[in-house]
Formats: structure tokens, C-alpha cells, sequence
């Protein structure tokens, strides 16, 4: 102890020991001390000497530090003291201000220390662990220590800890740590860890950090908060920054609703901090980061119409015209707005609709263009209000109609400035960037729009008091001729070759002015400086348009003519290399980066993104059509044509085709419904068939009775020609009359039976219940009686018949044969009264058939409800059976577990031991409860 007091501080006598001494023996001291107390006291020496003599102490102590966290973990007072001695000798930040020199060995003093530290990754896994401690002393030098090897060490240290079971969660526990300290350092080491690493970044994700985020975002007071919102709001950046997935979750929770009220502003926007500045600014670029055009198109568009629905777009509408607003956050929230709206058509028609609060209002759009033409407003302002104007209108045609309906001079109001006169305003103004951003504005309001390209030829401008009005065509080029800035003339023809591109009529248009064409051939054609190149590519390109689209409508500048006067004047190798020139110029690449214009200072402002897009596009064909002769040329044209013509037939043979499959399809309904109609003819075939068979069959038996009785009557004919004297016709007659009396007689029998049967029915029902009572016993007797007169006719055809058959052996005198006619003809009249009765009567029975019909349906449902029931009470039965069966099964095993009870006491009581019976048992309870019952009598 003696010795510790001397190192730190103490007065001893004799030469003081080195620093790299000290340190030595200190880590001896670590290494051999048994007790724990003099160990702790080491490590809190070598944690004082840490900072001064970081080298000696992390070349020497190292090792023994790591060893003290494997051993020690006990005592949370030397493992925070080692934490904080690797911390010490890991971390690169100086409290104190060092040149380059010295900070750049300090860095790689921490990079070295760093790259021992993780060559063994249980190390990072035994920081991890010491995580877990509640410990104030432990958890936060183990944060700071992890977040120093991910700075000098990110990749490595990301790789251990992603492979490390459970590391990122523990981490994320950081976040709910009541103590500020740590859950604020635990954003720092979180920022650190989900740098460029998409896989961490999910599963941090995914360890609900969007939610934690937002709690702790909305805690701290917003955009009004502290360090800590700024943090957390970096940290958000990280998760969602090209991470698709991440992005696609936060949609998908509802998150962005969340973001609105971070961009509520009062009216009062004067004395911003500068710490709610940065916060607001962060906020901005996570919205940027939802919406960025590197994005996927799919999930741009879904994060668009959120914005739009939950009304972030419009809060931010409302920061872009508040007033007050800092310039650098106006900036950013314009930017923001652009990349909200851009591509959307829901979004761009409602920034469309935003009036800015002026009197008389004013749409938005025009009050940007106001500022971008503005060469009084701050760089980066006017950029961002160019990009704001690019995005309103991409793929926005309905936009561009509008901006370009503006110049039109059927729409133009003299007491209201528009857009389109801002920005013929900014074309002809003598500040060059004006001239750049107004040209870039009005080729975006032409892009990929024919119409647009039309109309803008309609326009007329007047250029001063007595001289006739020019086109804005012929005004450009006037300007370009005049021989301006560098950047007047690169955003002219930029303008123009967007203009005239895929438009045949503007070429002509622009050919037609006898002076476009020379002074192309002339400015492409001289030898000019570096800064020249970039406006002789854009002059090669604008006439390689010319060549290109040309529809040789001009006799003098028709494609073969241009070619010629291309070779002749400035060389077709000489042509090309010219037009190679906007590519190879350094400020091309990084326009063509992103769409958004950022340029370090105005006169690097020289490039669009999508013009950049159109040059990649034209280069190669406009250098094949300047190369190809007049054979080519027609040999093209004649290929052409063939397509055409190829083209033509395949489109007829594809209508063709289209009209044979209808009518197949139409055929093949036509024919299964053919098919159907066959089936059906064939199954009547079949049934008619059948039969003209039975009919066949019928008639043959006729036909052998026939054959018989036939026989019978030539045998009766050969024994005498004549009866009784009754010739053969007579007898033929009187055949057929009894043949058909036994027919009637047949038929009245089938009667009688059909209402005796429904008599004895009627009967029955009468005996069962007196429902139908009186009705009933009237309408048997009214059967009753018919059924008496039935028997009574039955009676006399009988008598009839008889006397028919007997006359084939009797001869039938002229009164007899009255007799039987009137006979006849009585009963002929009773018998269709009769009839008709009979149809009353079956009315009637049919009416009662109905009505048994229905309490036969009644009967019917009880009976299923019967059958229903008897399921159920067999199903109880056979649960019964089964209760039954297991209670039996319960009762063997109790006999069994009773008889091994019975022969273990037997066994204690052979043994010795004391054992009471049950039957003692109860009756002792039975004594107790007895002596119990006496004492509270008494």
C-alpha cells in the first residue's frame, strides 16, 4: 500500500521511478495480488496513468485489464475502473487541442490499440456481456468503450457483434435505461453500429427502435428539444437511409403519421435556435430519405400519397410560406416539398392549388419563380426553388400544359404576373444564372410533351416599340448569336435542342431562319479555348437534331443537304469528336448523378439531369445518321418501309386472327349447343323407339287374336252361311257392339273400385276424428248412393251383355232390339251425370288429400325431432356406458390400492410398528367430535 500511495502522489525518498516503471510494476501488482483490494487499488493507478502515458499503459496493461473483466466480474468497482483504463487508451478524443501531426498519431495509437483488442472476438463478446449489468459504474464505461472500437474499428467490431447471440438486443435495452447518461450514449454507440450495415440495421429495426425513437423524440419536446432529439433523429437516418425494407416498415407502421407535428410553426418564427435549426433540418432529411428518387419507384409513390393523407405535405406547404423562417431550413423544406410531390399527380395537383398569403394571393409557383429569378436571393435558395419547379412538373403533362398555357397569348393577363412570364422575364434578364435556371425551368415544361413543343411555337414576344413582334424560337436564337455568357448560351441550347428533339415541326421551324444554320457550322467549325468546347458540343448536338428529326420538308436544308454541309465545312470525324465534347466534360458525370441540382458555386451551374439523360440518349444515332450516305440512307428508308409494310400485314393478320378466333369461339357455342340438342333428340329417339316396339308388340298379339277369331268365324261360316236368319254382316256389327259394351263395362268396373277404395278411405278418416264431421259423412252418403246406382247399371249392362252374346244363337226380334236401344240410351244419360259427379267428388278428395298431405308433413318433422332425440340419447347411452366402464376400471384400482395398504400395515405391524386402522381413526374423530359437542353444552 505504501507503494500505491507513492504512485499516486505520495512524498518517498530517493529517485522517482519512471512512468513506464510505475506502469510496470503496477501490472505486476494486477497480475500477482491475491487480495482484491490491492488489485482494485492497481487498476484505479493504471487508470489515473492511462491518458498521460497511454502507450506504456496499452502495450503493457492490456492483457491484464481483459484478464481483470474475466475474473473479477464480482466487484463492479474494478471492472469499471478497467473499463474505463481500456477507454482511456482506445479513444482518439483529446480533451486538449493537438496539431495535425500529433491527432494523426493519436489515431493510429487508437486504431492499433483497437485492432489487438478485437483480434479476439470473445473480447467484444465479454463487453457485451458486462452490457448486461445494472450497475451504474460497469454499464456506462462498457457503452463508451464498445462505441470507441466501433469508430476505429467499425466492420470488424459489426461483424462480431451481429454473430454474437442476443448482441443487438442487448443494445437495444440501452434505450430503455431510466438513467439519461447511459440511454443518451446509448444512441451514440447505436449510430455507430448501424453505419452502412443493412443486416444490423433490420434487426435493429425490428427490435421495435422506430417506436423507442419517436417516444423518446416526442419526450424531449420535438424540434424544440435538445442534443438527444439530434441524436435520435440521426440515428433514424441510418435506419432508413437506402434500407428498402426499413423504409417499407416504417410505411407499414404508421410512422409517417407521426411525423406531422414535428413541422408545426407558429406565427411568431423570429429567434430560432440554433440547436432546433439542426433538429428541424435533420427532420426534413428524413422525409427527404422516404421519398428519395433512388428509391423504388412503388415505394416512392406509396410514401407520397401517406404524406399526402395524413397532411405532412400540406404542413410542409405551410412552413414554405410562413414567414420568419430561417433561410437554410426554408432551403431544406422546399427541397423536401420537391421530392414529395415529384412524380406524384395528387401531390403536384395540390401544390398547384397552394396560394401564398399576400394580397391579392398569389399561387406558390409563382412566388418561387419570383425568387429564383431573384438575383438578390441566396444561391442555394434558388437552386432548390429550380428543383421545386423540375419536380412539379415531371411526368406532370397536365402541369406543363399550364405553365406553357401562360405564354400563350389567348391566356395572358396584363394584371397578374404568371409563370410562363416570369420565366420569359428570367430567359432575357442580363444576370446569366437567371438566364440558366429560366431555360432548364422551360425545357422541363417541354419534356416528353409534343403538344407542349407545338404550342410554345404559337408564342410571340415583343421586343420593342415599333418593330414587329418575334417568336420566343426566333428570340432565342437571337440571343444565342449575340455571343453572351458562357451560361446564357449553354441554357439556350439546352433549351433548344430539348425543344426541337422528337418535334419535326419545330426543326423546320427553326431551320427556316436562314441564319440558324451557318452560325451552327461556324461556331462548331472554329478552333475556341476550353470554355468554348462545352457550347460547340451543344451547337453539333442542336444541329445533329436538326439532321436526325428532320422531315425534309425544306428543300434547302433537307437531311442529305445538312450532311453535305456538315462534311464540307466542318468534317464528319471533326462533327463527332465536337459532340463528344459535352460527355467528356467534368461537370456532365456529376450532373448525372441525381436529379436534384447541387453546385459548389453559380458558375459551375452549367448541366440538367435530364438533359444529360437526352444526350446519352441522341450521341449514338446522331452520329450513325451523320455517317450514313444517301444509299444508306435510302436502303434505311426502303427497310423502313418494308417494316412498315410488315407491320401493316402482321396487324391485318393479327385482325384477322382476332376475327377467326370470335367466330370459332361463336362456333364452338354453336356447337355445343347443337350437342345439347342432339342429346336431347337422341334420348326422345330412344323413348319413341321403345314405344313403336311396345306397339309392335301390341299389335302382333292383336293380330293373332284376330287371326283366331277369323278361323273361329270361317269354321261357323262353312257349317251355314246364315243364324237364325242373320246375315254375316250383321253379325260382324253386333261383335264390335259387345266388344265395345265389355270395353264400357271394364271401364265402369275401374270406377266403382276407384270409389269404393275412397269410400272405405273417406271412412276411415270419418272413424279417426270428427274433423271433418259432417261434411264427410254427407259426401259418403252421396257415394253410397251413386255407388248403388253404379251396381244398379252394372246390373243391367250385365243383363245386356248377356243378352248380346246370347244372340248369335236367339234371333233378336225388331222390339227386343228397341228395347235395348233405349236401355242403352238411359243408361248412356246416367252415366255421364254420373261422371260428372265423379269429377266433383275427385275435386273434393283432392282437397282433403291435401290436407292429410300436410299433417303428414307435420307428422314427418316430429317424427326427424324423434329421430333427433333418440341420437342424442344414444349418444348419452353411450357416454354412460363409457362413465361406467371407467368407474369400474377406478373401483379395481382402489381394490388394488387398498389391498397393497392393507398388506403394508400388515408388514409395519409384523415390523412392530404402531399403525391405526381407518375404522380407529374414525372412530377417534367420532370420540373427539363427541367430547367437542359436551363441552359446548356445557
Amino acid at each position: 500500500m505504501n507503494f500505491l500511495r507513492g504512485v499516486m502522489g505520495g512524498q518517498a525518498a530517493g529517485p522517482q521511478p519512471s512512468g513506464a516503471e510505475t506502469i510496470q510494476k503496477l501490472c505486476d501488482r494486477v497480475a500477482s495480488s491475491t487480495l482484491l483490494e490491492d488489485r482494485r487499488d492497481a487498476v484505479r493507478a493504471l487508470k489515473s496513468l492511462s491518458k498521460k502515458y497511454r502507450m506504456e499503459v496499452g502495450t503493457q496493461a492490456m492483457d491484464h485489464l481483459i484478464n481483470i473483466l474475466q475474473t473479477d466480474r464480482s466487484d463492479s468497482e474494478i471492472l469499471g475502473y478497467a473499463l474505463d483504463t481500456l477507454y482511456n487508451i482506445i479513444c482518439n478524443d483529446e480533451e486538449e487541442e493537438q496539431d495535425e501531426a500529433a491527432q494523426k498519431q493519436a489515431d493510429d495509437l487508437g486504431a492499433q490499440f483497437t485492432e489487438q483488442f478485437v483480434q479476439d472476438p470473445e473480447h467484444v463478446t465479454l463487453i457485451l456481456a458486462l452490457l448486461e449489468e445494472f450497475d451504474f459504474h460497469v454499464r456506462w464505461p462498457g457503452v463508451k468503450l464498445l462505441t470507441a472500437l466501433l469508430k476505429n474499428q467499425c466492420v470488424q467490431v459489426q461483424g462480431i457483434i451481429l454473430v454474437s447471440p442476443m448482441g443487438v438486443s442487448r443494445l437495444m435495452d440501452l434505450l430503455a435505461d431510466s438513467r439519461e447518461v447511459i440511454r443518451n450514449d446509448g444512441l451514440l454507440l447505436l449510430q455507430q453500429l448501424t453505419k452502412s450495415n443493412a443486416a444490423i440495421q433490420k434487426i435493429v429495426a425490428f427490435e421495435n427502435a422506430f417506436e423507442r425513437l419517436l417516444d423518446i423524440i416526442t419526450e424531449e419536446g420535438s424540434s424544440d428539444g435538445g442534443i438527444v432529439v439530434e441524436d435520435c433523429l440521426l440515428l433514424l437516418v441510418n435506419l432508413l437511409k437506402n434500407n428498402s425494407s426499413n423504409q417499407n416498415f416504417f410505411k407499414e407502421g404508421s410512422y409517417i403519421q407521426r411525423m406531422k407535428p414535428w413541422f408545426e410553426v407558429g406565427d411568431d418564427n423570429s429567434g430560432w435556435s440554433a440547436q432546433k435549426v439542426t433538429n428541424l433540418h435533420l427532420m426534413l432529411q428524413l422525409v427527404r430519405v422516404m421519398v428519395s428518387p433512388v428509391n423504388s419507384p412503388g415505394a416512392t409513390a406509396s410514401c407520397q400519397k401517406s404524406m399526402y393523407q395524413c397532411g405532412l405535405l400540406q404542413q410542409l406547404c405551410t412552413i414554405l410560406m410562413a414567414t420568419g423562417v430561417p433561410a437554410d431550413i426554408l432551403t431544406e423544406t422546399i427541397n423536401t416539398v420537391s421530392e414529395v410531390i415529384r412524380g406524384s399527380q395528387v401531390n403536384q395537383d395540390y401544390f398547384a392549388s397552394v396560394n401564398a398569403p399576400s394580397n391579392p394571393p398569389r399561387p406558390a409557383i409563382v412566388v418561387l419563380l419570383m425568387s429564383m429569378v431573384n438575383e438578390r436571393q441566396p444561391f442555394v435558395l434558388r437552386c432548390a426553388v429550380l428543383y421545386c419547379f423540375q419536380c412539379f412538373l415531371y411526368k406532370n403533362q397536365k402541369g406543363q400544359g399550364e405553365i406553357v398555357a401562360t405564354l400563350l397569348p389567348s391566356t395572358i393577363d396584363a394584371n397578374s404576373i404568371s409563370a410562363g412570364q416570369l420565366l420569359c422575364g428570367g430567359l432575357f434578364s442580363v444576370d446569366s444564372l437567371s438566364n440558366w435556371c429560366a431555360a432548364v425551368a422551360l425545357a422541363h415544361a417541354l419534356q416528353d410533351n409534343l403538344t407542349q413543343k407545338e404550342q410554345l411555337l404559337r408564342v410571340q414576344l415583343a421586343t420593342s416599340l415599333g418593330k414587329p413582334p418575334v417568336s420566343l424560337l426566333q428570340q432565342c436564337t437571337n440571343i444565342l448569336s449575340q455571343g453572351s455568357k458562357v451560361q446564357t448560351r449553354v441554357g439556350l441550347l439546352m433549351l433548344l435542342c430539348t425543344w426541337i428533339n422528337n418535334c419535326p415541326i419545330a426543326v423546320t421551324h427553326f431551320l427556316h431562319n436562314q441564319e440558324n444554320v451557318p452560325f451552327l457550322t461556324a461556331q462548331i467549325s472554329e478552333n475556341l479555348g476550353e470554355d468554348e468546347r462545352l457550347v460547340q458540343g451543344l451547337c453539333a448536338l442542336l444541329l445533329g437534331i436538326c439532321i436526325y428529326y428532320n422531315d425534309n420538308s425544306l428543300e434547302n436544308y433537307t437531311k442529305e443537304k445538312l450532311k453535305q454541309l456538315i462534311e464540307k465545312r466542318i468534317g464528319k470525324e471533326n462533327f463527332v469528336e465536337k459532340l463528344g465534347f459535352i460527355t467528356k466534360h467534368e461537370l456532365y458525370s456529376r450532373a448525372a448523378q441525381k436529379p436534384q441540382p447541387v453546385f459548389p458555386s453559380p458558375e459551375q451551374m452549367l448541366f440538367d439531369h435530364e438533359f444529360t439523360k437526352l444526350v446519352k440518349e441522341l450521341e449514338g444515332v446522331i452520329t450513325k445518321a451523320v455517317h450514313k450516305s444517301s444509299e444508306d440512307e435510302k436502303k434505311e428508308e426502303e427497310v423502313k418501309k418494308t417494316l412498315e409494310q410488315h407491320d401493316n400485314i402482321v396487324t391485318q393478320y393479327k385482325e384477322l386472327i382476332r376475327e377467326q378466333d370470335a367466330q370459332i369461339q361463336e362456333l364452338k357455342e354453336q356447337v355445343a349447343s347443337m350437342s345439347s340438342q342432339n342429346e336431347q333428340m337422341q334420348t326422345t329417339v330412344t323413348q319413341q323407339l321403345a314405344q313403336i316396339q311396345q306397339h309392335k308388340d301390341q299389335y302382333n298379339i292383336l293380330k293373332l287374336k284376330l287371326g283366331k277369331e277369323n278361323q273361329n268365324q270361317s269354321n261357323s261360316q262353312g257349317d251355314s252361311s246364315q243364324v237364325n236368319g242373320l246375315q254375316t254382316e250383321e253379325l260382324t256389327q253386333l261383335r264390335e257392339e259387345v266388344e265395345e259394351l265389355r270395353k264400357q263395362h271394364t271401364l265402369l268396373q275401374t270406377q266403382l273400385h276407384d270409389k269404393d277404395a275412397l269410400i272405405n278411405t273417406l271412412r276411415s278418416e270419418t272413424a279417426e276424428g270428427s274433423a271433418g264431421g259432417s261434411d264427410n259423412t254427407e259426401l259418403l252418403k252421396e257415394l253410397e248412393s251413386q255407388s248403388a246406382e253404379i251396381n244398379q247399371m252394372k246390373t243391367e249392362r250385365q243383363e245386356l251383355l248377356r243378352r248380346a252374346e246370347a244372340g248369335s244363337s236367339d234371333a233378336v226380334s225388331s222390339s227386343d232390339g228397341s228395347f235395348d236401344a233405349a236401355k242403352m240410351a238411359e243408361v248412356e244419360s246416367r252415366l255421364a251425370a254420373q261422371t260428372t259427379e265423379t269429377e266433383r267428388l275427385k275435386e273434393e278428395t283432392k282437397s282433403l288429400s291435401a290436407s292429410r298431405a300436410e299433417l303428414e308433413q307435420q307428422l314427418a318433422s316430429a317424427t326427424s325431432t324423434v329421430a333427433i332425440l333418440q341420437t342424442e340419447q344414444a349418444k348419452l347411452q353411450t357416454e354412460v356406458q363409457e362413465s361406467k366402464k371407467e368407474q369400474d376400471d377406478l373401483l379395481m384400482l382402489l381394490a388394488d390400492q387398498d389391498q397393497k395398504i392393507h398388506s403394508l400395515k400388515q408388514k409395519l405391524k409384523d415390523l412392530g410398528e404402531t399403525v391405526d386402522d381407518e375404522d380407529d381413526l374414525d372412530a377417534r374423530d367420532q370420540t373427539d367430535d363427541d367430547f367437542e359437542e359436551d363441552e359446548d353444552e356445557d
